[in-house]
């Protein structure tokens, strides 16, 4: 585990309104994003990552307007996935103030657009998301908001994302989205260990142990979350919230 991995709250928007899922599936209203953005703000996290989980689904392109409001309010760096179909989004997203984007149905559909985006912008700002759901004894991974099963598993995807290019990967399990109950830590172990680039875990965070554990155990460099940062206590009540770095700390998380 690095000394100082990375904690990566991460923002579900649709149609300009921050939501929760869960497993893909029921949302959940919770408000204003950019009101969440001026809390982490005051939070001091590590970066923040804003994802439109309904604009590839509905052929839409990045909703420029909401996500210039937020890279203009946010402190940390960012990274924005969502409807990126080409060169001239990424361009478009980074000249914003988001330093990476995230490309998850763009990468299956169009690898072309990771290695072209690479070359361009740098490998650092780009990011390959994987979204992988078990089927029987495997796993399979799915696009367009986990509606379209592809042909990859997510090893085999994660190696080509390396390949073509990719600066880092997302692998984010649906099986664990918003159950809080961990990360599925043989997955993101299965992807850690086969690349050498950073892979970021998403799926399952309830507090601050699964982070230990999944940057611990799952040999993740970062761990991120959706619930436990908006979320308190059994009943969900909502609270836009991030662990102290006296708390990663004290966990064991930050070796400061």
């Amino acid at each position: 585990m690095f000394n100082r991995p990375r904690i990566i709250p991460t923002l579900l928007i649709d149609d300009r309104d921050l939501i929760k899922t869960v497993q893909f599936g029921k949302r959940t209203y919770l408000g204003d994003p950019v009101n969440a953005v001026k809390i982490f703000n005051r939070k001091r996290i590590d970066e923040l990552s804003i994802l439109d989980i309904g604009a590839t689904k509905n052929h839409k392109e990045p909703d420029y307007e909401i996500l210039k409001d937020i890279a203009s309010e946010a402190f940390m760096p960012l990274s924005y996935g969502g409807g990126i179909t080409n060169l001239d989004q990424v361009q478009e997203l980074l000249k914003i103030g988001y330093e990476k984007v995230v490309l998850n149905s763009a990468f299956v559909r169009n690898p072309e657009l990771v290695t072209k985006s690479a070359e361009l912008f740098g490998s650092q700002s780009i990011v390959a998301s994987i979204d992988a759901k078990k089927t029987n004894s495997d796993y399979k991974c799915f696009i367009s908001d986990g509606v379209e099963e592809t042909k990859w598993n997510p090893v085999d995807l994660a190696r080509e994302a390396e390949r073509l290019g990719a600066g880092e990967i997302i692998i984010n399990s649906i099986d664990n989205d918003g159950m809080m109950n961990g990360y599925d830590i043989n997955l993101v172990k299965s992807v850690a260990d086969v690349v050498s680039i950073p892979v970021i875990a998403i799926g399952g965070a309830g507090g601050i142990k699964d982070l230990k554990e999944v940057l611990q155990d799952g040999h993740a460099h970062a761990a991120a979350g959706g619930s436990m940062f908006v979320y308190y206590g059994k009943l969900r009540a909502v609270l836009i919230t991030a662990p102290s770095e006296d708390e990663l700390t004290a966990a064991g998380i930050y070796n400061c």
